[in-house]
């Protein structure tokens, strides 16, 4: 099996990963032996690996192949690769598809968990599709196109549309300066300039790893950048730490939606009051209606109000903590989103897609930081690609040229 999130040693070589833990590895490591398998193995499946390079040193593309390479070594012919295009740029993803070919070709079986449906029926001979955990439909390449696999996944019909502003926009309300973060002496961020105006969302494309959750933390006042500024509605937040932030008009939605966003044994109502300001006495009985208005206008499925959050779906958690952000923070008219849609079905990522647009129609400033391409083109008015901490490309959405926002992506020259 493939996972999602790669289980490498940053430390090892790619062919150190490979053998780790196989059944026939001895004391005293065969070196060249092992390294001349690996680079066999890669040249057969179109693998392009360098045995002994440093895993840490790799792209998130390239690590995924040490993944793959690993479970060729040991002799797999059933690949199970899960969700394996979330954390790649779109030139990666065509690299990975000619993997999955190659293998195929040579008769292994590989199976292709995904909530990307385009990919999904891109890749596949035969697609099978699950809603709650049993198995609602079965076809064969071209027997269906997207909409009507995202109709079998969530039983109604979907309309996951291009959304953008429908009116002209306002003033800025989020801006950061020449923004500089360093961690351990490294940095993670470099001369970011970025501005987004009420009534428009700004989207920032990134594979994982290049920056993104420095930016939306630094934004969002839980990090202090080394130097620059930060501007929320003309406040000047940078060094004020999340509580200024807030105060100054700013809403979160960390990427982490139970290790950061929400607490997870806290019940819907009382996580709907964790980011208000309070005084000694609660008003639980107020915020008991609040939420239980939420659970019937976002359809959150859950048994009451008092459930604890550690109980509901991803999706519906993520809804619990966007009712919080966009509706519950008085005042907020900055909204920092990170990976919105992130391991949601079809049916999640349109509702959540219909929040954000509504809260851009409303007039509020919206930065979109999220890994999934297809996410941010089908959102964001203007578009920024970040790649190692540094804003390599801008456009506008409606004129975004997807191929070279993924060239920018994996930091090819655009």
């Amino acid at each position: 099996m493939v996972h999602q999130h790669f289980r490498l040693v940053d430390r090892f070589t790619v062919a150190e990963n490979v053998v780790l833990g196989h059944k026939s590895l001895s004391f005293v490591l065969a070196t060249a032996e092992i390294e001349a398998k690996v680079a066999a193995i890669t040249e057969e499946f179109g693998l392009p690996l360098d045995p002994r390079a440093v895993v840490g040193e790799l792209s998130a593309g390239e690590r995924q192949r040490v993944e793959i390479v690993k479970a060729l070594y040991q002799g797999a012919e059933i690949l199970l690769l899960d969700e394996p295009t979330a954390l790649l740029a779109p030139p990666e993803v065509e690299k990975l598809f000619s993997t999955v070919r190659a293998m195929t070709h040579v008769g292994k079986s590989v199976v292709f968990v995904s909530h990307k449906l385009g990919e999904v029926v891109d890749i596949s001979d035969r697609i099978t599709v699950m809603r709650g955990g049993r198995v609602t439909g079965s076809v064969r390449r071209g027997e269906a196109d997207v909409r009507r696999l995202a109709e079998l996944m969530v039983g109604r019909e979907i309309n996951i549309v291009p959304r953008r502003a429908k009116s002209q926009v306002g003033d800025v309300l989020l801006s950061a300066s020449q923004v500089h973060l360093e961690r351990d002496g490294a940095a993670m961020l470099t001369d970011i300039n970025l501005e987004v105006r009420g009534g428009e969302i700004v989207g920032v494309a990134g594979v994982a790893g290049n920056g993104q959750r420095d930016l939306a933390e630094v934004i969002a006042g839980l990090r202090t950048p080394q130097q620059g500024n930060v501007t929320v509605c003309g406040t000047p937040t940078a060094g004020h730490g999340a509580r200024g932030a807030r105060r100054a008009g700013l809403a979160y939605v960390p990427e982490d939606r139970l290790g950061t966003g929400l607490a997870p044994s806290m019940s819907i109502r009382d996580n709907l009051l964790l980011t208000r300001e309070r005084n000694f006495l609660v008003d639980r009985k107020s915020a008991l209606h609040e939420a239980e208005t939420f659970i019937k206008q976002l359809e959150i499925k859950t048994p009451g109000p008092l459930t604890p959050t550690r109980k509901l779906s991803g999706g519906n958690a993520q809804k619990v903590l966007l009712a919080r952000e966009l509706f519950a923070v008085s005042g907020a008219r900055v909204l920092v989103v990170c990976s919105p849609t992130r391991g949601l079905d079809v049916g999640a990522v349109e509702t959540v897609h219909a929040l954000l647009d509504e809260a851009r129609d409303a007039g509020k400033a919206i930065l979109l930081v999220s890994e999934d391409l297809d996410e941010v083109m089908t959102l964001a008015d203007r578009v920024m690609v970040l790649y190692r901490g540094r804003i390599t490309l801008e456009q506008s959405g409606l004129d975004t040229n997807v191929d070279r926002v993924g060239r920018a992506m994996a930091g090819i020259a655009t």
